[in-house]
């Protein structure tokens, strides 16, 4: 048995050897997608604000308006993700164990600065799905499967954060219930580089494509559109 490969890249040097090979075959987009923002909310967004809160590309925000207003213009469902955790936390399980500071993770709390969805965001309240979810992956114990399942989707576009966490997790999660994954490389971001890059490796030659932003609006805006399944309001779990 060949021994692991060794390297002196760094990841992101690994990154943009991992992006440029053109022998990578990719899972492509399917006929309809659903848009997941991941947590983009003050806790991790407001940099100016919070401890916690990161920044990898300027336009992430802009990016992530722009294939939500296409998707809703597509009949393509749109969904936002927040954390937020009781008051005894007890909904975050051994998740909330390891620290106890204000900026830990299970003291989000429901209606609090850090629980609310960045102002920046164009979130249609009549059409979206806002979804609490309390672990890694959107697909854990929320109405996400049965949204997509309603939706009949069969591709699902990833946004948000963090790359290495959440994202990560919804892509494995995502290519286990059998979408078609895409991310588009803009719209997430993480604490820090090595992270960063390294999970868009890992996603890239496992579990999703991770294409450029303007291919995933591309896709978007050349879709003829896809049949509305009803006229309703937004809904929020």
């Amino acid at each position: 048995m060949p021994d692991m490969q060794t390297s002196d890249l760094t990841p992101r040097q690994y990154w943009a050897e991992v992006k440029s090979n053109p022998r990578r075959a990719r899972f492509g987009f399917g006929e309809k997608a659903a848009l997941i923002n991941i947590d983009l909310q003050r806790a991790y967004t407001d940099v100016e604000r919070f401890a916690t809160a990161y920044r990898t590309h300027p336009n992430q925000i802009p990016y992530i308006n722009r294939l939500a207003e296409l998707a809703r213009s597509r009949n393509m469902p749109v969904i936002w993700t927040y954390v937020a955790y009781m008051d005894n936390a007890d909904d975050a399980g051994v998740w909330g164990t390891r620290t106890n500071t204000e900026d830990s993770l299970q003291n989000i709390k429901e209606n609090s600065e850090r629980a609310e969805l960045d102002p920046r965001l164009d979130i249609d309240r009549h059409r979206d799905a806002v979804v609490n979810k309390r672990m890694a992956s959107v697909f854990h114990d929320s109405l996400i499967p049965s949204l997509l399942i309603w939706h009949k989707v069969d591709t699902v576009i990833l946004t948000g954060g963090s790359t290495s966490g959440c994202v990560r997790a919804s892509a494995v999660a995502s290519l286990s219930h059998g979408y078609r994954t895409i991310v588009p490389e803009e719209c997430v971001a993480d604490k820090h580089e090595i992270p960063h890059f390294s999970n868009l490796c890992d996603i890239m030659l496992k579990y999703g494509d991770v294409e450029p932003f303007a291919a995933v609006e591309a896709w978007l805006a050349s879709h003829p559109g896809c049949p509305p399944i009803r006229e309703g309001r937004g809904l929020s779990f």
